[in-house]
C-alpha cells in the first residue's frame, strides 16, 4: 500500500501515520532501482507502488549529489540556483502525476500545479534575463563567502548546505501537496476556499513580478544614466545618484520581492493546514527554513549594499526589511541647511 489508511481528515498531517510507515521504502529503493536497470522490475509499477512522499524525497537526495559533483567539478556554486525556480513545481507535478496513476482525485493538486507553474515561468524568466543561465554565471555572494572562510570549510559548506540541504529544502516547499493528496480521500472536490488560496498565491506572484520589474527598470535606467549622462524618462537624477531603488513597492519594503516569495510558500503550507483541518503540522519545516534562509541571505546582501551607498543606512532606518512599518513611502532626505553660526563653529 503506497498511501496510509486514514480514518479522519486531521490524520492527514499525522507524521506517525503518513510518513513513518513508509520510511523502509526509502531504504529499499536502491535495490529496487537496481532491479529496474536489470530488467527484473517495471519502472512505472515501482513508481506507483512507492509512497510519493518517499520517492520525491529520494529524488531530492539524488539531485543533491548531482549538484555537489557539478559544483566541485566546475568550481561554480550556483548549480542549485539554476533549478530553484523549477524544482518545487516539478515536485508538485510529481504528486499530481502519481495521484492520476493511483486513480486518486487530483483537482486540488491541479490547482496547486497551476499557481506553481505560473510562479516558475515568472521566476525562471527573471533569472534568465539577469544572466543566471549564462555559462560561468554565479551568485556574487558565494565568491564573497569563499573569501571569508578557509577553503576546507567552504567545501564542507557546499557538501552540506549548498548542494544537499538546499535541494531538500526545495522539495519540502512542495510537500504540502502530499497533504492535499491525502485529504482527497475525504474531500475530493475543490472548494471555494481552495480557489481563494489559489487567488492569494496568484496575487503574491503578481506582487513579486511588480517588485522585480521595478528593480529591473531602475537598474536599466541607472546603467543608461552612467553611460550617457542623461536621465531616462520616469526617473530623477537624485534617485539615480542615490544608487538603489526606493520607490514603488520598494518605498514601503526594502525587499518586497523576497517578502512575496516567502509568503507564497507559507500560504501553500497554510493551504495544507486548511485541507486537513489542522492549525499546524510538521510541514511547517519547509517554509520556516526558507524564511531563515532569506534572513541570512538578506543580511549579507544589505551589508554589501550599505557599504556601496551612503544613504542606504537612512533607508534601512525608515523602511522595513520585508513588512512595511508605516503608511507613507520612503522619500530621499533633502540637503541639510547649515546656519552661518554653525558653519563658523565648524571652521574654528
Amino acid at each position: 500500500m503506497a498511501l496510509p489508511t486514514l480514518k479522519a481528515l486531521e490524520e492527514c498531517v499525522d507524521f506517525r501515520k503518513t510518513v513513518e510507515p513508509f520510511i523502509p521504502q526509502l531504504y529499499a529503493l536502491p535495490a529496487k532501482l537496481a532491479d529496474v536497470f536489470a530488467g527484473r522490475e517495471d519502472i512505472v509499477k515501482l513508481y506507483a507502488d512507492t509512497n510519493p512522499l518517499i520517492s520525491g524525497f529520494a529524488i531530492s537526495i539524488f539531485l543533491g549529489a548531482v549538484f555537489l559533483v557539478a559544483a566541485e567539478v566546475n568550481r561554480n556554486y550556483s548549480q542549485v540556483d539554476r533549478f530553484w525556480s523549477l524544482l518545487p513545481t516539478l515536485y508538485i507535478a510529481h504528486f499530481d502525476v502519481w495521484s492520476r496513476l493511483a486513480g486518486v482525485p487530483s483537482q486540488r493538486l491541479d490547482a496547486a500545479l497551476l499557481f506553481s507553474t505560473i510562479w516558475s515561468i515568472r521566476l525562471t524568466f527573471n533569472y534568465w534575463r539577469k544572466g543566471g543561465y549564462e555559462i560561468g554565471s554565479e551568485d556574487y555572494r558565494w565568491e564573497i563567502i569563499r573569501k571569508q572562510v578557509p577553503k576546507a570549510v567552504f567545501h564542507v559548506f557546499n557538501w552540506t548546505f549548498i548542494s544537499f540541504i538546499q535541494s531538500i529544502l526545495l522539495y519540502s516547499l512542495a510537500t504540502p501537496a502530499y497533504v492535499l493528496l491525502l485529504a482527497t480521500q475525504f474531500e475530493p472536490d475543490v472548494s471555494g476556499v481552495d480557489i481563494l488560496y489559489v487567488a492569494v498565491e496568484l496575487g503574491l506572484i503578481v506582487t513579486e513580478y511588480l517588485a522585480d520589474q521595478q528593480q529591473w527598470d531602475f537598474q536599466a535606467a541607472k546603467r543608461e544614466y552612467k553611460a550617457s549622462g542623461k536621465v531616462p524618462q520616469g526617473f530623477t537624477q537624485a534617485e539615480l545618484d542615490r544608487g538603489f531603488i526606493a520607490s514603488g513597492l520598494w518605498g514601503y519594503s526594502r525587499h518586497p520581492n523576497f517578502a512575496a516569495e516567502q509568503s507564497i510558500w507559507f500560504f501553500f503550507y497554510q493551504w495544507s493546514c486548511f485541507a486537513s483541518k489542522s492549525l499546524y503540522s510538521w510541514l511547517a519545516v519547509g517554509p520556516a527554513f526558507l524564511i531563515m534562509l532569506f534572513q541570512g541571505s538578506t543580511w549579507l546582501t544589505e551589508i554589501i549594499t550599505a557599504g556601496k551607498y551612503p544613504e542606504y543606512s537612512k533607508y534601512q532606518a525608515r523602511v522595513g526589511t520585508f513588512v512595511p512599518t508605516g503608511i507613507s513611502a520612503y522619500k530621499t532626505l533633502g540637503p541639510q541647511i547649515i546656519r552661518t553660526s554653525e558653519l563658523a563653529k565648524k571652521q574654528k
